[in-house]
């Protein structure tokens, strides 16, 4: 199928379960991260939003260099859990999901805010009339009702992350089999005399996985919208 090579299929799976790992690992703190922007007041909120949507104006290469030194084995947390867990992220694929969730954390939080954003406070509040507590409100109101940011959020991240480069080859350098995803492999094959050939292929799969997930993305978030009878 399409052509592929034992070795660029590898990296096409190394990618999807890199992408795959990175949302799993945000999604909660984005959604935690989104409803203290959408509805918290608090000192430093535009401070919080800042830091929180820097990876999109930074250089990738910044991210990652930063996550090296942070996780790195003598970093301040990598060390740690280096020494004492046995938990080596640097150069490893889970290091590469890290990479790419921090990469495609803001992404999911603006979606989850603007999804947040449209909940009509009007029903939170007849809930909370009806006795419905914080956490009743949240599970059966709130959450319903954002979901399709939810959705579209996870599945735009998810795409975002088959994209990433620079964060991910600064912080786990290209590794066949271990870090070399889809764009680090394209890379290398740019990189080797003869291999437009591979670099075309690898090319062609980047973009059919992306606007899949873009087309996804848009789909689920109408499907969710005429659910809820906004559509």
């Amino acid at each position: 199928m399409l052509g592929l090579t034992a070795e660029e299929w590898q990296a096409v799976r190394l990618s999807l379960e890199v992408a795959s790992r990175s949302v799993i690992v945000s999604l909660v703190p984005a959604i935690a991260v989104a409803w203290l922007l959408a509805r918290g007041r608090f000192p430093g909120r535009m401070l919080l939003d800042a830091l929180v949507h820097l990876p999109l104006v930074v250089p990738p290469v910044v991210v990652g260099w930063g996550l090296l030194m942070l996780f790195g084995v003598r970093g301040p947390i990598g060390g740690p859990l280096n020494d004492w867990f046995g938990i080596r992220l640097v150069f490893t694929t889970e290091g590469a999901a890290l990479a790419t969730a921090v990469m495609s954390f803001p992404l999911i939080v603006r979606a989850v805010r603007l999804g947040l954003e449209h909940v009509d406070p009007g029903l939170e509040a007849a809930a909370r009339t009806l006795g419905a507590g914080p956490i009743d409100r949240f599970l059966t109101v709130t959450l319903p009702l954002m979901s399709p940011g939810i959705l579209a959020g996870a599945v735009t991240a998810f795409a975002a992350g088959l994209g990433e480069f620079g964060a991910v080859i600064t912080f786990v350098s290209n590794i066949p089999g271990e870090t070399q995803t889809l764009p680090l492999a394209i890379y290398s094959a740019t990189q080797t005399p003869g291999g437009e050939a591979v670099a075309a292929r690898l090319a062609g799969v980047s973009f059919l996985l992306a606007m899949a997930g873009l087309l996804l993305a848009e789909v689920i978030a109408r499907r969710m919208h005429l659910l809820l009878g906004r559509g």
